[in-house]
């Protein structure tokens, strides 16, 4: 085994991956660029090493630099995490000539599964089902435009080297064609430096499913289930969930041989992901195509070990030192559902534009007993418990499980998982912490919720559970929405295809609907927090006259609907009714837990507005007016403020690179067309005409970095 492990990546993957090192007694090495010398990853580990510049073309992209931390601090072996250098051949090629193990794939399995193009044609021959279209390299635009037209729309443009939702563009018409493919060329060099594309044909209905597969090097692959990626938002996955609710035992089965039968043709070794592409209108389960294998670990590799009781990182480091895997296909089962959201630096209430900033608040929810019971190095994050693998008894296969209370003392049966809670459990993989940044220099995912249950249903109630009482403030988050997209009735009924948020949010996202019982539930809070508020104002010391009474009798407004709330010393009445709920709190709580009538429990957050409070719940804000009853009469004299006419200005919605102005001075626009292009978070961003108008003045260049909300040009 190894003795010290260098991570050759950041944030969130490193801080998961040090954790399972420092749990198998291995030393544990960072690297950082200038923005991050101050990370979590960067405290948690034994030693680290500056890279250079906070941008990752001088950072971790610097194979050289990171192969030379390795040799001066004595690392035997790198992990690469996922993104930057984890699917390049090149840098699994250098660690081999350097006497260094590559914790991951050997390179020519790389090389093998890293082209897209490539990749594709050896699918085929391996017997594997491919999307039909185009795999040789695509000269310009017009070549891409004639080859569209033959394949039949829609067609989906990849770029070759692509991956993470970056480079990939959907086309519907031949203008689609024209607009996309200069810039899915520009992605793909940007963001992996090889600027080839190739057009395919877009299954509609589709579903995104993906097989997690795992070798050794003495031959043995296996396959732990599927994972189902269906939701999706600009091809970027948002909700990951094992197993899926559309697969069969008979899919399963049929789907992951085929994913072996792929990885045993190229050899491989480690783990590894085998995405395919499946017809939702197709019951039968047959209808379903490779789209490209990561020779990586996923993002989203969380729910497999939770349904299956397995560390994926202790897996990859002991194939790495050439140990055999201590069970086979038969033993591989599936415990629960889990589900995992990821939390991303975005505001949905803004089209889902990147956010970035200082972590003014950063206080996530807490995760489970279970969770963390063998994780000393973190408070908010760890893979562990439940499993459903059988394993040898050889002492091996101790150590490839999460939970230690699955390994008993009677070496009978030892490995064997049971699960030990029907409880749900809550989980939270991260990097960062509270006064951090999330920086415009990387992907904007601030963490993963994942959440364990003994069914899907209760597995997602855990996740919205837990999405109420994860406090972020700073720069916006997608968490309203991953609430919302939990209480949806298609997802509750698994109703998935890849285009789900675009079907079910065609104009933007502006909160989760709330159930006339949940507004007049948070019109009681917001009363009761008031007359907590009104009742240390009057205990204030050096007052004039005998101490006031707080208010009994409140108006609420809540979502444009006035409530009479009367608050005593034990009810609580809203609109004449009493209501059974149960509140705790004290004015500078950030966080209401509410007990509700069938021991429903309720998690709020609460902040003070001038005339009231916001409450967060339930994928939604909501802005309370909060008067007291002798006063709310007055209020329809107050006047309201117009928000001034902003649709005469294109206004630059985050910080970002302006890449392209496609217009000038003295030009007419038609609404829709194209206006400029913003680069963000490695994401072009095409900024279109709102109207008909003519441009009247230009503010901005190409080239020039952008603050959020400037102004790029004016319109009249």
């Amino acid at each position: 085994m190894f003795n010290k492990i260098l991570v050759a990546n950041r944030g969130e993957i490193a801080c998961r991956v040090f954790r399972t090192a420092k749990r198998m007694g291995m030393k544990t090495v960072a690297v950082y660029s200038d923005a991050d010398a101050r990370a979590p990853h960067v405290l948690m580990a034994d030693e680290a090493v500056r890279l250079g510049p906070a941008p990752a073309s001088e950072s971790y992209l610097q194979a050289e630099l990171i192969l030379l931390a390795a040799r001066e601090t004595g690392a035997d072996c790198i992990h690469p995490g996922y993104g930057f250098l984890s699917e390049r051949e090149s840098f699994a090629r250098a660690c081999a000539e350097a006497g260094i193990t590559f914790v991951g794939p050997p390179p020519h399995a790389i090389a093998a599964m890293g082209d897209k193009i490539e990749s594709k044609k050896l699918a085929k021959q391996a017997g594997v089902n491919v999307v039909p279209g185009y795999l040789g390299e695509i000269a310009d635009t017009e070549e891409a435009v004639r080859i569209a037209g033959e394949i039949g729309y829609p067609v989906m443009m990849k770029a070759s080297a692509g991956g993470g939702g970056k480079g990939m563009r959907l086309a519907w018409s031949e203008q689609d064609v024209r607009e996309g493919f200069e810039a899915t060329k520009r992605e793909g060099l940007a963001s992996f430096g090889d600027d080839r594309v190739f057009i395919e044909k877009f299954i509609e209905s589709p579903r995104h499913i993906e097989i997690q597969v795992l070798g050794d090097q003495h031959g043995n692959i296996v396959y732990l289930n599927e994972r189902e990626c269906s939701v999706q938002r600009r091809h970027q996955k948002v909700v990951e969930e094992a197993p899926s609710p559309f697969v069969t035992p008979k899919m399963r089965a049929a789907m992951g041989e085929q994913a072996v039968a792929l990885a045993r043709a190229v050899g491989y070794h480690s783990a590894g992901t085998v995405e395919l592409i499946v017809s939702g209108a197709d019951t039968t389960g047959e209808s379903f195509y490779f789209l490209e294998m990561n020779t990586r670990l996923q993002v989203e590799h969380p729910v497999t070990e939770e349904i299956t009781g397995l560390d994926l990182v202790e897996q990859m480091i002991r194939v790495a030192a050439g140990e055999p895997l201590a069970f086979g296909q038969s033993d591989v089962g599936i415990n629960g559902w889990s589900i995992e959201n990821r939390v991303y630096a975005e505001d949905p209430y803004r089209g889902f534009l990147p956010s970035i900033g200082r972590l003014v608040r950063y206080n996530p929810p807490a995760a489970s007993e279970a969770a963390t019971a063998s994780s000393p190095a973190s408070p908010s994050s760890s893979p562990r418990r439940r499993g459903s693998i059988r394993a040898d008894t050889d002492g091996v296969a101790d150590a490839a499980f999460l939970d230690p209370r699955l390994r008993g003392d009677d070496r009978e049966g030892a490995g064997q998982a049971q699960p030990q809670t029907d409880q749900a459990i809550v989980r939270v993989d991260d990097g960062v912490a509270e006064g951090g940044e999330v920086s415009m220099f990387y992907d904007p995912m601030i963490a993963k919720l994942i959440t364990w249950a003994p069914t899907r249903d209760a597995a997602i109630d855990a996740q919205v559970a837990a999405l109420d009482a994860f406090e972020i403030e700073g720069p916006g988050t997608n968490i309203d929405f991953l609430s919302a997209l939990m209480q949806h009735p298609r997802f509750r009924e698994g109703r998935l295809t890849t285009g789900f948020i675009a079907e079910e949010y065609p104009d933007g996202f502006h909160g989760a609907p709330a159930s006339a019982e949940l507004l007049r539930d948070l019109a009681a809070i917001a009363a009761f927090a008031a007359t907590a508020q009104a009742d240390r104002s009057r205990r204030i010391e050096g007052q004039l006259g005998h101490r006031l009474q707080p208010p009994a009798d409140w108006v609420v407004r809540i979502g444009g609907v006035d409530h009479a709330v009367h608050v005593s010393p034990d009810a609580i009445s809203v609109d004449g009714a009493p209501l059974e709920i149960g509140i705790e709190y004290t004015p500078g709580d950030r966080l209401i837990e509410a007990e509700l009538a069938g021991e429903a429990r309720l998690s709020v957050r609460i902040a003070p507005t001038r005339t009231g409070f916001r409450l967060t719940t339930r994928g939604a804000s909501h802005v309370a007016r909060v008067l007291a009853g002798r006063f709310a009469p007055y209020a329809r004299h107050l006047l309201e403020k117009v928000p001034p006419d902003l649709s005469k200005f294109l206004i630059a919605p985050m910080p970002g690179l302006l890449v392209r102005l496609d217009v000038a001075a003295g030009d007419k626009v038609e609404a829709g067309q194209p206006l400029a292009v913003v680069e963000a978070m490695k994401m072009e961003n095409i900024l279109r005409a709102e109207k008909s108008a003519v441009v009247k003045t230009v503010n901005a260049a190409a080239g020039d970095s952008l603050a959020v909300d400037q102004v790029i040009l004016e319109l009249e």
